[in-house]
């Protein structure tokens, strides 16, 4: 479990798609991070770009990972080259402050940076995810996590296909998005809530039967009432 504040950013100074160590997989080596080290076990888990990964070898000032095939599928770390950033977050303990939100580093889909804004100092990124149904859990100032980042909200176009976030020029200079612009990718988390809640309604109207039905029925109709009042 994570918080979505970045700790530091790492380097990627090794990666080895036929790692000899991790039984011919792909690893990982991440250097330049001695900060989250000095409490490090094996077995460990640290967020590298929102992605929960163990923690297989480690020194005074890098620390290296193995990647499943299935994780360089659903996520952007396949993309990575040496001399990449990479978002660093050890996982929460007992005395973490709560600074972002429940983070679990479990990637559910990538987005493409579609537009960039400068207002002022700050920063608006659009994203467009590869899997559209991710939209469902994408809210007006809600919560979403960016490459390890926890992120508010700040416009949504469920018809378009878009959302967005505004980066003040502090968490810029913290996080490798802060620098990212048109055609890049991201890793998307959505926040968990929002899939806890949608599994819960719709058991309580499947177990309901037909009274069930019947408030889905007149709550969907409400909202299509709402949608053509604003028309």
């Amino acid at each position: 479990m994570f918080t979505g504040i970045v700790e530091t950013i790492g380097t990627v100074s090794r990666l080895d798609q036929q790692d000899a160590s991790e039984n011919g997989g792909t690893s990982l080596t991440i250097s330049g991070c001695a900060e989250i080290l000095d409490d490090a076990h094996l077995g460990d888990s640290i967020s590298i770009n929102g992605t929960c990964l163990t923690v297989t070898e480690f020194g005074k000032d890098e620390f290296k990972v193995g990647v499943s095939p299935e994780t360089l599928r659903r996520t952007n770390l396949g993309s990575l080259k040496e001399g990449s950033g990479v978002n660093l977050e050890r996982a929460v303990s007992a005395s973490t402050r709560m600074g972002g939100h429940f983070v679990q580093g479990h990637v559910d889909t990538i987005a493409v940076v579609a537009e960039t804004r400068e207002d002022g100092n700050a920063i608006t990124f659009r994203l467009q995810p590869r899997e559209k149904s991710v939209l469902r859990y994408i809210v007006e100032k809600g919560y979403v996590t960016l490459d390890g980042a926890s992120l508010t909200i700040t416009a949504v176009n469920d018809e378009e296909g878009w959302w967005e976030v505004m980066m003040i020029a502090y968490t810029q200079e913290k996080v490798v998005m802060g620098k990212k612009r048109k055609g890049e990718d991201v890793n998307v988390e959505v926040d968990m809530v929002g899939k806890y809640v949608e599994k819960s309604v719709a058991a309580y109207f499947e177990g309901s039967g037909a009274s069930g039905g019947a408030m889905l029925e007149k709550m969907v109709q409400r909202l299509v009432d709402q949608r053509l009042d604003k028309k």
